[in-house]
């Protein structure tokens, strides 16, 4: 099971897929949860120790240069564009009880579809964890689908799309279901958050009618202060750790 999570930056894509990976995790399944986002926060959610001192694998220049055979910067230089990555997943992975966590960090370039070592590594690495490992993966994602190309999105399982009750977050949305489109994503699903009632639920099913939802996480404040002071952002007792229990027993249980 390969599942990938977006959504436009705030709206909590990354404590639901903390809480994805936790469910998954407490079930007996091996979970490898890759944190694609530049603005990396997955290692606190899921409450992994001095979780600030991992270094993201786009900031291993010497890795980088020694897989790519390149020098990082040197402009117009040749470099491998099938680099072997097959060891990196047990070499840079983070280990906790069923989980194992890699961080990717983001490629700081101008300019849309960067073509650099930094780039090619991560993409050949994508398809590996997508293609080629027999655990279950999660990928915690930036607002969009960059990390995916048309050779891995087909086996993607599902593209959970995270949306809050406000214009944005369902103008992000549909944004990328049309760029999943474009590469070939089969199915796209939303998780609404931050809900304070019945009337956002509504605005939501309203709004994006043609989605469909997985379900939808209450507005909990125990859960924004942990995502304020960068810490584990669940407990037992937390209303959306139990609506993600619903949403894999009746959706990925099958």
């Amino acid at each position: 099971m390969k599942l990938a999570v977006s959504g436009k930056g705030g709206v909590g894509k990354t404590t639901f897929a903390s809480l994805l990976i936790k469910v998954l995790s407490e079930q007996g399944h091996r979970v490898l949860a890759i944190d694609a986002d530049p603005d990396a926060n997955l290692a606190a959610a899921l409450g992994f120790e001095n979780a600030a001192d991992i270094t993201p694998i786009s900031e291993m220049k010497e890795l980088i240069e020694e897989r790519t055979e390149s020098k990082i910067g040197t402009m117009g230089a040749f470099f491998k564009l099938n680099p072997h990555v097959a060891d990196l997943p047990e070499k840079l992975s983070k280990a906790r009880d069923n989980i194992r966590l890699m961080v990717l960090g983001g490629v700081k370039k101008g300019g849309g579809g960067c073509i650099c070592p930094e780039s090619t590594l991560l993409k050949v690495l994508i398809n590996h964890l997508i293609l080629a490992r027999d655990e279950v993966v999660v990928l915690d994602m930036e607002a969009g689908i960059e990390h995916l190309g048309r050779g891995t999105a087909g086996a993607v399982n599902r593209l959970i799309v995270v949306v809050e009750p406000g214009r944005r977050s369902i103008e992000t949305a549909n944004h990328i279901r049309q760029l999943a489109g474009d590469i070939g994503v089969k199915k796209i699903s939303l998780v609404g958050n931050k809900i304070r009632g019945a009337a956002d639920e509504e605005f939501l099913r309203k709004n994006v009618p043609d989605f469909e939802f997985l379900g939808f996480m209450p507005y909990e404040q125990a859960i924004i202060n942990a995502d304020l002071s960068g810490t584990a952002s669940f407990g037992e007792e937390s209303r959306s750790l139990a609506e993600v229990r619903r949403i894999v027993k009746e959706h990925f249980n099958q």
